[in-house]
């Protein structure tokens, strides 16, 4: 084997290991943190200096994306004027595996003057940050997977997959569902998988509907002049769906048939009870949908039936198939 590949291997061994390790430890302090995070009535203020700071803006930004109003304060602008971001009624969570880093340090005495709540996630149990906070987290002792033993590698593994799991508890304590999380994430393809048919179909002035009982030729007019769906929305009375008629109908009836159906109701050249979906269904299934009945509108009806929507193929532009 080459030792090159022989030592990759014994550091994600020696990675998932310090996991491992963790797991044991989560217990009832880490669930006193859950619940500090929960009951924080301001921001939820992460930190960390060096290779730790990256962990805590990683974790920050997983906050603030899954419900938790978050920041990343850096420890050494923090003592420069950016303390000014931090409240009474904030959490502090403060990631340092020694617990000794100067920038760290001089931050606890204003942090904890100002009243917000400390909590340290550190490997250092007796350092001057567990000292000083209100919860601590003990990592354990961590073997680097550093030759040298000085490149903070397992110890920040660890950090990242403890906050991982912070943030997933939280999350599944708030509640937070799909919806809540297409609200935070509208940009990018996460947000458009999440997206819905009612944020997508076409309705209002848009939506070409037509009675039951028009003459054709009469139902070609909304389908041109309302957005240019290409189909028409049969109805009756109640606006409860009863078929449509698409510019891809329009063209076969007028090679196969001629003009002559234009003289005759719509009824009679309509698709009767065709595919719908409602308005709560993802763009994403309804994209597949289209896809399977090889089709490029797919009405949009509400409980009672009632069209209420149309979604055209040129609406999910850009939507990721279901």
């Amino acid at each position: 084997m080459d030792p090159r590949v022989a030592r990759a291997r014994e550091v994600l061994s020696a990675e998932a290991k310090a996991i491992e390790q963790l797991v044991a430890r989560v217990g009832d302090t880490f669930l006193r943190v859950v619940d500090a995070v929960l009951e924080c009535r301001g921001h939820v203020i992460v930190t960390g200096m060096g290779k730790a700071g990256k962990i805590a803006e990683k974790l920050s930004a997983t906050l603030a994306s899954t419900g938790t109003p978050s920041i990343f304060l850096h420890p050494a602008e923090a003592v420069h004027g950016d303390l000014g971001r931090c409240l009474k009624g904030d959490v502090v969570l403060v990631l340092s595996h020694s617990g000794e880093t100067d920038e760290i340090v001089r931050l606890l005495p204003a942090v904890k003057q100002i009243g917000a709540r400390l909590v340290a996630i550190t490997g250092s149990p007796r350092s001057t940050l567990a000292r000083e906070a209100d919860l601590v987290i003990d990592l354990g002792r961590i073997e680097e997977a550093c030759p040298l033993g000085l490149a903070p590698t397992a110890s920040t593994t660890v950090m990242l997959a403890l906050g991982d799991a912070l943030a997933m508890v939280v999350l599944e304590s708030r509640g937070f569902t799909k919806d809540d999380f297409a609200l935070f994430h509208p940009a990018g393809a996460l947000g458009r998988k999440l997206l819905r048919v009612s944020e997508r179909m076409r309705t209002g002035d848009a939506l070409p509907l037509v009675r039951t009982g028009t003459k054709a030729r009469d139902a070609l007019a909304p389908m041109g002049a309302k957005g240019r769906a290409g189909a028409a929305l049969v109805v009756d009375a109640q606006q409860r769906l009863l078929g449509i008629f698409t510019d891809g109908d329009l063209r076969r009836l007028l090679t196969q048939q001629g003009p002559a159906f234009l003289d005759g109701p719509i009824d009679a050249v309509m698709t009767k009870s065709p595919k719908t979906v409602g308005p709560e269904v993802l763009a994403a299934e309804a994209s597949r949908i289209l896809r399977e009945l090889a089709v490029d509108q797919l009405p949009v009806v509400d409980e009672s039936s009632r069209a209420i929507g149309l979604l055209d193929v040129q609406d999910l532009l850009g939507v990721p198939l279901g």
